[in-house]
């Protein structure tokens, strides 16, 4: 079966409306996490729990999205040749949601038990959690500039990969800090379990960038 050209342009339109509006969110859920670990280290627990509870929230608002994508993509049906690629980057995005999800958890039962943390150990995660930010950020700007052709989005998945390797310093340097720290077993159990999303969270990022350089080339 042959579709006109506008058939199939109309079909990418609402393929990445949907696709953006699910990105917007997994943001959404980044930005709350850099301001749950804000609250953490000056030690707002009242914050840190409203922040726990919206992080909860916005991961169902994730998962609901995620689920509309897919049925978006059912209804376009076969004029989109390339709508397993739309599932794929949509796939990898919720898989950031559910790492954010993991790191507010273990900063609110770090934050409830009183644990100590040394202020180099807090001033890293500040560094580490604001540069797993930045690429966030970095990646939606290269979503969105599937709409102005692959070269934009080429240009920009670059910056990912530029932000994810400071990521990756970033960790490296934090986790000997963590190792080589006084805390108590199970805060830094829990600081190095953080510290591991955050990281895989910057590599989902990539992933996530990699998956959106191959959409470009279809649209």
């Amino acid at each position: 079966m042959v579709f006109s050209p506008e058939t199939e342009h109309r079909s990418k339109r609402r393929a990445l409306s949907v696709s953006q509006d699910h990105l917007r969110k997994v943001v959404n859920i980044a930005r709350k996490v850099a301001q749950l670990v804000d609250s953490f280290i000056k030690g707002d627990r009242n914050s840190v729990r409203q922040l726990y509870t919206e992080i909860q929230g916005l991961g169902d608002e994730i998962d609901e999205a995620k689920r509309m994508v897919a049925q978006e993509l059912v209804e376009i049906g076969a004029i989109l040749m390339n709508r397993d690629d739309f599932l794929r980057f949509t796939d990898l995005t919720s898989e950031i949601a559910d790492f954010c999800k993991g790191i507010a958890f273990r900063l609110l039962e770090m934050m409830e038990h009183n644990w100590d943390i040394p202020p180099e150990i807090r001033k890293g995660l500040i560094d580490l959690t604001n540069a797993v930010f930045e690429a966030v950020l970095k990646l939606r700007e290269a979503f969105m500039t599937l709409n102005y052709g692959s070269s934009k989005v080429l240009e920009k998945a670059r910056d990912v990969e530029i932000a994810e390797r400071s990521v990756d310093d970033l960790y490296r340097e934090l986790e000997i800090k963590i190792v080589s720290s006084r805390m108590k077993l199970p805060a830094m159990l829990l600081m190095r379990d953080i510290i591991q999303l955050l990281e895989d969270t910057a590599d989902k990022v990539e992933d996530a960038s990699d998956a959106a350089r191959i959409l470009a080339l279809a649209i």
